[in-house]
């Protein structure tokens, strides 16, 4: 039987580096990447601003810019360095997407300072999906990493020492990320093998491979501490064989996005992605939303909301935590905020809270109509829920962010804004960890499904 990703095809690994200025380094890291996989197939690419000539070299700098650069061929030393770090960007994504196009590609890694994975790591967000192992030995692993990473899975290695040379410590690290990449690359080849053709025909009856296989559907939820019961009701509600799921033939596939700004990107990036993608959401967490309007670090941006909308998928949406504004310690709170003795809770000693007010409530349900009124390609696919009860677990009746006037201005804009729209807004007298609100959020995007395919 023939097999995508048969382990007798050669273990593939990329390597990306400045052949000018890390040669050395370079070789190093592919000489342990053979001594732990002697038949690996690596294509080593040069990226940087000057040419660098090795027989090991797969694809040397000037062949990266004649092939994928502009034409003619730029002198990179005539150009400011940012401009030429730039160019060489846009040459090593749209060479690793062509490489992961034509062949197949198990594993892609990379070593650097600042510069060096700026620009690699650029190249592996832009042209690689998610799963594709993706490794980077970097100076700057250990500080802020959210400009290199992303909401995409690169990993990254601190290389403790600078990249530069030769010594026992950096030898080591570079020894741990090949062997880091070739256990990351076996596993990823392992897991692509599936059968390339499968003739069931002449099976006999009752065979194993011969039953209809369920139809996995994936479902994206966004949680966040303050609503996580909500979620966990949802999560058990959808694939507890005991729900009441109208269609047994689905198999729901549930995947949890932490609503720390980087986790609705992350959700948001993976509905667009193909084949990726996300079949339906729950987007009960939408917290994002109002640390956007109040300026809190959990933001998501501008975006939020679009990439659900635009796709036409099956979602229900929910005002879960838009009580809430996120800072960092109490000593990173905005003076404003304490000059207007707003309502401050300190979640713990990393995380300071501030109670949503009107003005900032109704931003926020203006914010949710606009964007579903302008972006949603399938209106009657989607539901917005209002928890009527309290939006998180400390917004509820008695809780430290009670506060009815400032919610009801929220309600009251989004359903005024949706008025109209084709979205249906439903008011639900319960808070949002209630266990019947819960299953009944679950429900909703249930019947939207079966709606979506033409059976509600």
């Amino acid at each position: 039987m023939a097999y995508v990703g048969d382990t007798t095809t050669p273990l593939s690994i990329v390597i990306l580096g400045t052949c000018d200025t890390k040669l050395l380094e370079l070789l190093y890291l592919r000489s342990r990447i053979l001594a732990h996989a002697e038949a690996a197939s690596i294509t080593l690419i040069d990226v940087g601003n000057s040419p660098a000539f090795d027989p090991a070299v797969s694809i040397p700098q000037d062949a990266l810019l004649t092939k994928y650069g502009s034409s003619p061929q730029p002198d990179l030393s005539t150009f400011h360095r940012s401009e030429a770090m730039r160019i060489m960007t846009e040459c090593a994504t749209a060479c690793l997407q062509n490489l992961n196009s034509t062949a197949p590609m198990h594993g892609v890694i990379a070593i650097g300072g600042s510069g060096g994975t700026s620009l690699t790591s650029a190249a592996m967000r832009c042209a690689l999906p998610f799963l594709i192992p993706k490794l980077i030995v970097s100076t700057v692993a250990s500080g802020d990493t959210a400009s290199f990473v992303g909401e995409t899975d690169i990993t990254l290695m601190y290389s403790i020492v600078d990249i530069a040379g030769s010594n026992s410590i950096l030898d080591s690290v570079m020894d741990n990320a090949a062997g880091a990449i070739v256990g990351m690359a076996q596993a990823f080849r392992k897991r692509q093998l599936v059968p390339k053709q499968l003739n069931t025909a002449n099976l006999p009856p009752g065979s194993p491979l011969k039953q209809t296989k369920k139809k996995r559907r994936r479902i994206g939820i966004t949680m966040f501490g303050v609503t996580t019961p909500c979620v966990n009701t949802i999560r058990h509600h959808l694939t507890s064989s005991s729900a009441p799921i109208s269609n047994k033939s689905d198999d729901f596939e549930i995947f949890i996005f932490h609503a720390t700004g980087h986790g609705g990107r992350a959700m948001e990036g993976l509905i667009s992605a193909t084949p990726s993608g996300l079949d339906a959401v729950i987007d009960l967490t939408t917290s994002e939303i109002a640390d956007e309007i109040a300026g809190g670090v959990m933001s998501a941006g501008p975006s939020r909301l679009e990439a659900a909308a635009k796709a036409g998928i099956p979602q229900v949406i929910s005002l879960g935590a838009c009580d809430i504004v996120n800072f960092g310690s109490r000593r990173t709170l905005p003076r404003k905020f304490v000059d207007e003795q707003r309502n401050i809770y300190e979640h713990n000693s990393s995380v300071t809270l501030v109670r949503t007010n009107k003005e900032e409530c109704k931003q926020i349900g203006e914010f949710v109509a606009g964007k579903l009124r302008e972006h949603c390609t399938r209106p009657e696919l989607v539901e917005v829920v209002i928890p009527e009860g309290g939006m998180s677990a400390i917004g509820k009746k008695g809780g430290v962010y009670e506060d009815r006037e400032a919610d009801e201005v929220l309600f009251a804009t989004v359903q005024e804004g949706l008025r109209g729209s084709g979205v249906r807004v439903v008011r639900d007298e319960r808070h949002v960890n209630d266990e019947g609100f819960a299953r009944a959020v679950a429900e909703r995007l249930l019947r939207l499904i079966e709606k979506g395919e033409g059976n509600g």
